[in-house]
């Protein structure tokens, strides 16, 4: 399906489920699209704002997550499902060790439209936010604005299931990256090492605007063939989660500024050790840290340095639109 036909069908989900609202429900589900509410985001379980999939009806709930599903590819819209029902694995393990801590609930998912849909002449955007999972889509003359940030997480990163299944949500985030560090040189791995220890999260944490202007670490063009074919795949890791006419722009946008993308890391370079990365070129931005819980708990965020929840395009159109 092209762009124009994704943004047609989010436009008409989104419709649909502002129909099905009670008043109630669209205070909670509604904002407008310059309202400061836009760029607050967390990954961690907290009380948000929004209409959570347990306050909605089984309709309304089968909408929000066909919302989801719209803006994210097969393998995107998987891995957030996996990320949802993941609550339901966390809630039972942390309850076999004694822990007492947030509800688990794979209802504890929060949907919210930003402007209105039915004007394709103004702004406007989704969100999809819950424990690991922040989806925000923005949006104007049936255009994609903004993908970012894209945050998806995994608590347990790994574990076995009593199917004897092995489940790791986001596998390939952490593979990639230590195939790449451990493919290095030792004048390679003191370019990339820029923590000898990894930090205690991705350093952008919930910032309603990342601020690290200043790429650090091993640029492509100081590694080879292979490896660079590596920092392919491991970029694409984070943009192919969307639809790819939905994400073309920022395919090309970093395919053309390569040569300039940055790898950092910090910690160790096994399985099991904590760690951290960083991909970094111009606005194209990736955090990525495995830390917490013995190393088997993944926080990972894509970010567009300039132009997060689409300000970019917000103050265009207020230059155009509403200053005089």
């Amino acid at each position: 399906m092209s762009q124009s036909g994704l943004i047609t069908e989010m436009r008409e989900i989104s419709l649909a489920l502002l129909t099905s609202f009670t008043d109630e429900q669209n205070q909670k589900a509604k904002y407008p699209f310059s309202d400061a509410e836009r760029v607050y985001w967390y990954y961690a379980p907290i009380n948000r704002h929004g209409l959570p999939l347990r306050d909605m009806t089984a309709g309304q709930r089968n909408l929000a997550m066909d919302l989801l599903r719209c803006g994210l590819s097969e393998r995107g819209a998987k891995r957030a499902e996996q990320i949802i029902q993941h609550e339901v694995i966390l809630g039972e393990l942390e309850k076999s060790q004694n822990i007492v801590t947030w509800e688990r609930d794979t209802s504890l998912y929060f949907f919210t439209i930003f402007g209105d849909p039915s004007q394709n002449n103004e702004p406007w955007g989704w969100r999809a936010e819950g424990h690991h999972l922040s989806i925000h889509v923005s949006i104007w003359n049936d255009e994609i604005v903004s993908l970012t940030p894209s945050f998806f997480g995994a608590n347990p990163a790994k574990i076995h299931l009593d199917s004897g299944e092995c489940l790791e949500i986001l596998a390939e985030r952490q593979s990639l990256a230590l195939e790449l560090i451990n493919s290095l040189g030792p004048a390679q791995v003191n370019r990339a090492v820029i923590f000898d220890e990894a930090p205690a999260d991705i350093l952008t944490f919930s910032a309603a605007r990342a601020s690290l202007p200043k790429e650090q670490g091993l640029s492509s063009l100081e590694m080879g063939t292979s490896q660079r074919s590596i920092l392919k795949k491991l970029i694409s890791q984070y943009t192919a989660e969307y639809h790819k006419e939905l994400s073309a722009k920022y395919t090309n946008r970093w395919t053309e500024n390569f040569d300039n993308i940055h790898f950092a890391w910090g910690g160790g370079t096994s399985v099991g050790t904590p760690h951290y990365y960083r991909l970094h070129g111009g606005d194209f931005f990736v955090e990525y840290d495995n830390i917490q819980n013995d190393a088997n708990h993944i926080h990972s965020v894509w970010r567009d340095l300039s132009n997060d929840f689409g300000t970019d395009v917000l103050r265009e159109h207020l230059l155009l639109y509403h200053i005089t």
